[in-house]
């Protein structure tokens, strides 16, 4: 049995123009499943009984409701996405409307975050209410000012991921508010809304998000590798 009820806020927006072609990224095949049907079945395998709402264009709605008859993926609901991906999270909150002690929010092209980092990130928000995945920087960074750009204390940067999850009470009051450009991800809207401190936990770095395709490189790299394990 669970130790807590997971909601899942699975969010599917992207075009693909990054990516090039005429599919969006998140229908693309990984080692003949789609991108978006390998980040459900994720999730759904993570927390037996989870509900797990995907949010899609409202363009995109009826073609993945086709598309996704053809594989094996794990039971969802789908919603309308909005303008900004703020106004896509908040419907899929609203759209949990059974009872859950945590929400998870998390990229649809994410599609190799491991079960014990899922379990590691909801463990955390259940302590701490309110948890990301974040992985040390490797590369040399610059901040760029006025004047030119100066190097950046690397030690002192993380790399931010998804999920990020929290208590089911506190996102909902988070995003009980209108969308702010200084909103960058969904902890972000919860330190301004609700000033509660976000905690950090340690992420992977094979928890990709597949945007451009070299991206889809490593992902087939990957979905190779656990296969093979």
């Amino acid at each position: 049995m669970e130790k807590y009820r997971v909601g899942v806020v699975i969010v599917a927006g992207g075009s693909g123009s990054r990516m090039g072609g005429t599919l969006p990224k998140q229908f693309a095949l990984v080692d003949g499943l789609p991108i978006l049907a390998r980040t459900i079945n994720t999730f759904a395998s993570a927390f037996a009984g989870a509900k797990i709402v995907v949010v899609l264009p409202t363009s995109q709605i009826d073609f993945w409701k086709n598309y996704s008859a053809r594989f094996r993926v794990a039971r969802h609901t789908i919603t309308e996405g909005g303008e900004q991906r703020f106004h896509s999270v908040k419907r899929g909150i609203e759209s949990l409307t059974d009872f859950v002690d945590l929400i998870a929010i998390h990229d649809g092209v994410r599609p190799f975050a491991s079960q014990a980092l899922l379990h590691r990130v909801a463990d955390c928000a259940a302590q701490n209410g309110a948890a990301i995945p974040v992985i040390e920087a490797v590369d040399s960074y610059r901040l760029v000012t006025d004047d030119g750009s100066q190097i950046a204390d690397r030690s002192k940067l993380r790399i931010v991921q998804t999920p990020q999850i929290f208590d089911a009470s506190l996102i909902r009051a988070a995003y009980d508010t209108n969308y702010q450009d200084s909103f960058t991800d969904d902890a972000s809207v919860v330190e301004q809304t609700t000033s509660h401190t976000i905690s950090l936990c340690a992420g992977e770095r094979t928890n990709i998000k597949i945007t451009t395709p070299d991206d889809m490189i490593f992902a087939q790299a990957i979905a190779q590798a656990l296969k093979e394990e």
